[in-house]
């Protein structure tokens, strides 16, 4: 999966043939044809791996957070893309960008639903202990995703503002700003 991730990131999925796969697997075509079938398929099944794999070290990582206000922060780091050539974002955006059939709509939309499940659940339990503020949580998370998402595009696009600035600090305080009980 990783040898597909790398493949894809640096062709686009447009332009990744089955033996660029496979090739990088150190397999044969028909290997990967027999396991996958379509690309398409291929796709979906890379980037629902690389989302588990992601979210479980999301999972490990908030489990070590010794606050809600950390686990929002473990949330932030692991949603944002690490860099301009972040691997798992680039493979996520082009994805995406695809069309698919029902199967794959569903698929996008349960990896999607999970990350925004996540952040609702740190905002419950931050409530819960008195620590964050009362929002109304599905417009929080709407708002807050949408914003994640527009922040990874400028940094996978290389804006010149992310290369000074922080966009994980800038995305963690703007939570911060509705979730943290005004003193």
């Amino acid at each position: 999966m990783r040898a597909a991730i790398s493949a894809i990131a640096e062709k686009g999925t447009a332009a990744v043939r089955m033996s660029d796969i496979a090739e990088r697997a150190g397999m044969s075509t028909g290997h990967i044809l027999y396991h996958f079938g379509k690309k398409d398929r291929l796709l979906l099944e890379v980037l629902a791996w690389s989302e588990a794999d992601l979210g479980a070290r999301y999972q490990r990582e908030a489990e070590r957070a010794a606050s809600p206000a950390e686990r929002l922060g473990v949330f932030v780091r692991c949603y944002l893309p690490r860099g301009q050539g972040d691997e798992r974002y680039a493979l996520w955006t082009q994805v995406l960008a695809q069309q698919h059939d029902e199967a794959g709509r569903r698929l996008l939309t349960a990896l999607s639903d999970g990350w925004e499940e996540r952040l609702a659940d740190v905002v419950r339990e931050g409530r819960a202990l008195g620590q964050f503020a009362e929002v109304e949580l599905p417009e929080f998370v709407i708002r807050a995703v949408a914003m994640l998402n527009g922040l990874s595009g400028d940094v996978m696009f290389g804006r010149s503002r992310w290369q000074e600035a922080s966009a994980y600090e800038f995305a963690l305080a703007a939570l911060e700003r509705e979730l943290l009980p005004q003193r």
